[in-house]
């Protein structure tokens, strides 16, 4: 198991550059970035087929360390980069890491649409419930009352859900987990990648440099026992009142459904203009697009 986790580290992070990283001791994006490593690295999926995109914020850095096909790009831009890249090369797994304010805030609308296209890409969102590289400001999901840079006094809006935004929006898998519950973690980013059409994985995680400083919740240890006992599998929360999920939120898989996947409907709008075309005799037969993208 030892030889198996250096092997994994040694063939998936890029070691000769970008070390040590950039994230604050204590940080759970490393721990994401290790469930994210491991996650692929079980599905044997070659390392030049595999593309991981990031926006910008502490999350962004992600695609620096892993030794797959990489882009850092703009603010809340990261689905549209994953977007391009899917439907010009349909045969690569193509995954996008953000945080809760890139993906949701200025890169809300891109969001809820790749869920309603339902794109084969994996969404990593790491929710820690503020902006943590930009000095502390609330994000959207900061909670009713907490504190941050830009709320001395307690927040006054209300956050959203990210997992029942996605699901309402019409991702086809849709998971919880926390950087706590890491064997957790690793089967749920492990099932996105596998799942056929757009699918979330909202993972909880610390910030306490900033949310948990001003909030009071201590160090990482300290927050990780917070995410240990506010965090409630879906099997149990099923069977617990509103009033016993108070300030608790479930983990697990919140939504897994088939449905028609973006590029295997656009395959066969392609495939009905090839055959128009050809029966006009407006194209040569062999002229037409033969490659099949729902089996590349």
């Amino acid at each position: 198991m030892v030889e198996q986790a250096s092997k994994v580290r040694h063939d998936f992070l890029r070691h000769d550059m970008n070390f040590p990283h950039v994230w604050c001791p204590g940080c759970g994006l490393g721990i994401v970035l290790g469930s994210l490593i491991r996650a692929t690295a079980s599905l044997n999926i070659p390392q030049d087929e595999l593309v991981l995109a990031s926006g910008i914020g502490c999350t962004g850095r992600m695609p620096a360390y892993v030794d797959f096909n990489t882009l850092h790009t703009t603010h809340g831009r990261a689905l549209t980069f994953s977007t391009g890249i899917k439907l010009a090369n349909p045969s690569l797994t193509v995954m996008t890491v953000m945080g809760d304010g890139d993906a949701t805030a200025i890169g809300g609308n891109h969001f809820i649409h790749a869920a309603r296209r339902n794109l084969n890409i994996t969404a990593i969102i790491v929710n820690n419930m503020i902006y943590g590289m930009t000095g502390g400001q609330y994000s959207p999901t900061t909670p009713y009352g907490a504190k941050a840079s830009t709320a001395q006094y307690g927040h006054i809006e209300h956050s959203f859900s990210i997992a029942e935004l996605a699901i309402t929006a019409g991702a086809s898998y849709v998971a919880r987990g926390t950087v706590h519950h890491v064997p957790q973690l690793d089967a749920l980013i492990k099932g996105g990648i596998q799942k056929r059409g757009f699918a979330v994985i909202e993972i909880m995680s610390n910030c306490h440099t900033y949310y948990g400083r001003q909030n009071g919740l201590g160090d990482p240890v300290a927050y990780q026992k917070h995410f240990k006992d506010h965090a409630v599998t879906v099997n149990k929360a099923e069977k617990m009142s509103p009033e016993e999920m108070d300030g608790k939120f479930s983990i697990g898989v919140l939504a897994d459904i088939d449905k028609p996947a973006y590029v295997d409907e656009y395959q066969h709008i392609r495939d009905m203009a090839c055959k128009k075309t050809t029966e006009q005799g407006e194209t040569k037969g062999g002229e037409c697009a033969k490659e099949r993208l729902d089996e590349m």
